[in-house]
């Protein structure tokens, strides 16, 4: 087996490993929103948690978000 060949395989081993965690994490994050389930709506939890991972994202534009935001409400209101 050649270096690459075994680079490869390592890099499809540790591959394997970071999908299989991610997997788990997943199932982990799935059986949170299952346990509060009676205290939170789980489609409006993770949307408020959608919400506030954006508006970090967005840092000072956050502001320009909260007013076309405004806007659109106040349009679509009518």
């Amino acid at each position: 087996m050649s270096q690459q060949e075994d680079r490869l395989k390592k890099f499809i081993e540790k591959l394997k490993y970071i999908e299989g965690e991610i997997k788990l994490l997943n199932e982990d994050k799935k059986d949170l929103f299952e346990e509060f389930k009676s205290d939170f709506d789980p489609k409006v939890l993770r949307e408020a948690v959608r919400s506030v991972k954006a508006r970090i994202k967005l840092g000072d534009s956050v502001v320009q978000l909260d007013q076309i935001i405004e806007t659109l409400e106040d349009t679509i209101a009518l």
